[in-house]
C-alpha cells in the first residue's frame, strides 16, 4: 500500500476528527431549533475551517502520493490537486464568513463559486484518490474512495449526518493515516 509521510498521516487523523467535533457541535447548536452565532458555532466553524485547511493540505499531500509515469497522468494529477485547492479555498471563504458577518458582508464569495468550488474539491480528491486506488502497484484500496464518496453524499443528503460522515471519511481515510513510509 502506500508509503506516506509524517504529514499525511496526521492529516488523515485530523480532518476527520475536525468535522466530526464540527458535526457533533453543529447539533449542539441546533437543539433549540435554528443554528446561529453562539459559543458551539463558533466553536464548531472553527474546527470546520481548520478540517478545511487541513484538507486543502491534505490534496496537496495526495498529489505527492499519485504516481506519474506518463505526462497525461502528471497533468491530470496535477489538475486535480488544483480543483481540490481551489475547492478547499471557497470553503473557507464561505466559512470565514460564517465565523464574521462583516466579511461575509464586504466580500461574499461570488454565486457561482458557491456551486463550482465544492464540486471542484470533491472531484479533485476523489480523483486524487481513485488514481491511488488504481495505480500499480495499488496504493490505496479500492473501498477507500468509494467511502470518501459516502462521506460527500451524507453531507448532501442532511447536514445532521455530519458525525457519521466524519465517521465514514475516517474510515475512508485510514490506510492513509496507518501505512508508514518505509526507512533506510
Amino acid at each position: 500500500m502506500t508509503e506516506t509521510t509524517r504529514t499525511t498521516r496526521l492529516f488523515a487523523l485530523l480532518v476527520p476528527l475536525c468535522l466530526l467535533l464540527y458535526g457533533v457541535l453543529r447539533l449542539i447548536d441546533g437543539r433549540d431549533g435554528s443554528h446561529g452565532p453562539g459559543l458551539a458555532w463558533n466553536i464548531g466553524h472553527t474546527f470546520f475551517f481548520v478540517a478545511f485547511l487541513l484538507l486543502g493540505g491534505l490534496v496537496v499531500e495526495l498529489r505527492t502520493l499519485v504516481p506519474v509515469g506518463t505526462a497525461r497522468r502528471a497533468a491530470a494529477a496535477g489538475s486535480a490537486m488544483i480543483a481540490g485547492v481551489f475547492g478547499a479555498g471557497c470553503f473557507l471563504w464561505v466559512i470565514l464568513g460564517d465565523l464574521f458577518p462583516s466579511f461575509d458582508d464586504s466580500a461574499p464569495l461570488p454565486e457561482p463559486l458557491e456551486l463550482v468550488g465544492p464540486l471542484a474539491f470533491e472531484l479533485g480528491i476523489l480523483a486524487l484518490l481513485v488514481m491511488l486506488a488504481v495505480s500499480r502497484p495499488r496504493r490505496l484500496p479500492v473501498w477507500s474512495p468509494v467511502l470518501v464518496f459516502v462521506t460527500f453524499l451524507l453531507i448532501a443528503v442532511n447536514l445532521d449526518l455530519l458525525p457519521l460522515a466524519a465517521l465514514t471519511l475516517m474510515a475512508g481515510l485510514v490506510p492513509l493515516a496507518r501505512t508508514r513510509a518505509r526507512t533506510s
